[in-house]
This record gives C-alpha cells, structure tokens and sequence, in this order.
C-alpha cells in the first residue's frame, strides 16, 4: 500500500484521521461521508474514493483508536456509542450541512446511531451488512449468535503472538472461508496495522437497539447486502427492512461481507444511485 498521509480534525478532544477527494469545480452535491468496519479505517473505501467524488467531495474517516493512531488498548474510550459521538461532532465540524453517510459492517452500527443521535446532519443513510444488534422486534436479532465468541477467540489469538490467526479467524468468520488468504497484501497491511482494535471490541458494552429507535431516523435509507454474505448479516438486513417499511434494498453480486472490494463496479453504482435520489 503506498504511503497515505490523511488529514486530521480535531473533534471531542480527538483528532480523527480522514482521507477525502475534493468536489470537482462546480460541483453541488452534498458530501458522502464513508465509515468503516472492524480492523479497517480510512484506507478501507480506497476503491470508492475518485469514483464517487465526480459531483460531490468524499470523505473517508478512521473512527477513534484506529489507524494511523497506534492504539495500545488501554482505556475505556472505545466503544460505538464514542464513535458515533466522534462521527456526528466530525459532520457538523465539515461545515458542509447534511452529508451523505454511508457505514459498512461495525461502521453501520456507528453510523446509525450517529443519524439517530444528530439526524439534521445526515441528508441520508447507506448501511452496508451492518453490525447492529436489534431487540424488541418479532425475533431479537444477535450478531455474535452462532459464531462461538469469534472476538474472543481471535483476540486471544493475537495476544498469544499468533496475529495472522486470529485476524484470519475473525476475516474468514465475517466474509466466508478462506477469504484472508485470497485477499489482496494492501487490504491485510491495513487490518495488521488495526490488529489490536479487537482489544477494544472484546470489551466494549454491545447492547442491542431497540427496533422502536429506528423510528426516529428522518433520512432516506438504503440497505445493501453482500449476495454471499454470511449469517447473521442477510437476518440482520431482513429486521431492518421490517422495520423501516420505506427503506430502499439492493444486493451486490458475486460479493459477500466485503462488498464494496469483491464487486467494485457494482457497489459504486447503487451507492450514486441512490445518493442521486436521496
């Protein structure tokens, strides 16, 4: 991967590392605002960058405690609901008004909660496989069900030196068998470099959102999934379409957890548009 130096904005005492291709001259389209998932950060929509900025500027974010911040794992400021307090107060702090947010997997929980904890800065709202956890519906929706504590496991991994292993435990358990391996050398160096972020997700409260809550979004939503994509992420997806009656859904093909990377030129194209809807 080469070098990438991002930009820096200092929100809630933090400075949140950011990637972005400007708006083209002329350009009128409000700003999309990409956020990504576990043990990824702002290099990770690298195949979104130049593609969606034709007639908007794009911002690619790294949430708190991930790259380039060489976080050690210590502390109790890691947690979705600090990183979508971190991503509402990194919006308004553009100065752009309402943007496009889009998050995929973990990045979907925080950027729901960010739309539901500001929702004047979100103009509308892309949930790529989200990572949320739901109750209160006909059926409660749990992410880690059926995965035998992958977190955990892969953690432990790590700290006992096997740091390849665990990342692929965690990367195959979320995207399907084998895919650490086949995957391409820039996409592992950023999960490396990301590695004890886990420290951090093994410990942080994950509590289900009310499916009530939802009710409180005021943007148009897109849900998008991965056609190969594993459990819980299709359940997930059907929860939220229940949901939210007027939620727009669309799959990518021939693509699974990671999306926007196994199926570039199709991912890009419901993202604009629905953006060009919105």
């Amino acid at each position: 991967m080469p070098v990438v130096t991002p930009h820096t904005l200092t929100v809630n005492g933090y400075p949140m590392a950011y990637l972005e291709t400007p708006a083209p001259p002329g350009a009128t389209g409000a700003p999309l605002v990409l956020v990504h998932g576990s043990l990824c950060d702002c290099r990770y929509f690298k195949p979104q960058m130049a593609p969606l900025a034709e007639r908007r500027r794009v911002v690619s974010v790294s949430l708190r405690h991930y790259w380039p911040d060489a976080w050690d794992g210590k502390g109790d400021t890691f947690s979705a609901e600090q990183h979508a307090e971190d991503l509402a107060a990194f919006i308004g702090a553009l100065g752009e008004g309402p943007v496009h947010l889009l998050g995929h997997s973990r990045g979907g929980y925080v950027a729901m909660r960010a739309a539901l904890m500001a929702p004047d800065t979100v103009r509308s709202l892309m949930l790529a496989d989200p990572g949320i956890e739901l109750s209160g519906g006909p059926s409660d929706v749990s992410f880690d069900s059926g995965r035998g504590g992958f977190r955990e496991r892969a953690h432990a991994a790590i700290e006992a030196g096997d740091i390849d292993g665990g990342l692929a435990l965690f990367i195959d358990t979320v995207s399907g068998p084998d895919t650490w391996r086949r995957m391409v050398p820039w996409f592992k160096r950023m999960v490396r470099d990301n590695a004890l972020t886990l420290i951090g997700q093994v410990k942080e409260p994950r509590t289900p959102l009310p499916i009530d809550a939802l009710g409180a979004l005021q943007a148009p939503v897109l849900l998008l999934g991965g056609a190969l994509s594993p459990a819980p992420y299709p359940a997930i997806l059907d929860a939220l379409a229940q949901a939210l009656p007027d939620a727009r859904r669309m799959m990518i093909p021939q693509a699974s957890h990671g999306m926007n990377l196994a199926n570039v030129v199709a991912f890009n194209r419901a993202v604009e548009a629905f953006i060009g809807q919105a």
